[in-house]
């Protein structure tokens, strides 16, 4: 399949896990908001490096989590119906996450 702006693949969650998933981005904006709050009130440097590191954490957590459904749905249905291009997909994404 060749790549285009136009051509979006979607991916169908149930309510469930898109719910989760909503409430850990709603916890991980939270976070956001809240070091932001704290450069603008000049918080000490340390202070806000560490929440800055707890919403780093949350962030890859979401995307830890995000990654095993997509291996546990999207992957494993490509590969079953033969859609071998979707492996390099994953190690393209994989070498993303861990820069």
């Amino acid at each position: 399949m060749e790549n285009c702006c136009c051509q979006k693949k979607k991916t169908q969650r149930d309510e469930a896990q898109k719910k989760a998933l909503l409430n850990r981005l709603n916890r991980i904006e939270g976070q956001i908001r809240g070091i932001k709050k704290m450069i603008e009130e000049d918080a000490y440097c340390n202070d806000v490096l560490i929440q800055s590191a707890a919403a780093n954490a949350a962030l890859n957590a979401f995307s830890k989590q995000l990654l095993a459904a997509h291996i546990h749905s999207c992957v494993a249905r490509d590969i079953r119906a033969g859609k071998d291009e979707v492996i390099d997909e994953l190690i393209d994404t994989m070498g993303r996450l861990m820069k």
